[in-house]
């Protein structure tokens, strides 16, 4: 059974790195999310010249950076929440109508995503603090295995999983 497999992070450095060993394991940006607060109001993270990011989401500023590669790299305010910065199959999910304002912020976003209310208010909280939430998905035990080594070596916490329906990777289109 297909998971997605969640972290936090605390600090855009310690992300790259996780993001980069994914890639560099095979995961395409289809598979993999990042979220984190956007205090500065741009980011030094680059986007993809062709990415398509979600109406209403202004693409990401900047250049340089692992996390550029991800698709749909955006900024997003969440009513009640703040100004969010988000990439890959998440940013749909948090740009999604009104999810913020019909859902409770992150928590129902995330609630939204198979995570259980509990441990995704406990992300909310965390993420709000300034952590980066990085979710990927993953096929097969042995991807999950991969994932959660990256997310250990790395040195994140709060990882949990969640069955999702998926794509099997050789009907997937890689990005």
């Amino acid at each position: 059974m297909a998971k997605a497999i969640f972290c936090l992070c605390d600090d855009e450095p310690r992300a790259e790195q996780i993001v980069d060993q994914l890639r560099t394991r095979g995961f395409s940006n289809n598979d993999i999310s990042v979220l984190f607060p956007d205090n500065s109001g741009t980011r030094d993270f680059a986007h993809e010249q062709n990415t398509k990011a979600p109406e209403g989401a202004a693409a990401g500023a900047g250049t340089g950076g692992v996390l550029g590669w991800l698709v749909g790299i955006g900024s997003l305010a969440i009513p009640g929440a703040g100004r969010f910065m988000a990439a890959g199959p998440i940013m749909a999910a948090l740009a999604g109508a009104g999810v913020g304002a019909a859902v409770g912020g992150i928590s129902g976003a995330l609630v939204g995503l198979g995570i259980p209310e509990y441990e995704a208010k406990q992300y909310e909280g965390k993420i709000k603090g300034g952590n980066i939430l990085i979710s990927v998905h993953a096929e097969d035990g042995d991807d999950r295995d991969q994932v959660e080594q990256i997310y250990k070596n790395a040195g994140a916490h709060d990882i949990s999983y969640t069955g999702e329906a998926g794509v099997p990777k050789k009907e997937r289109r890689a990005v």
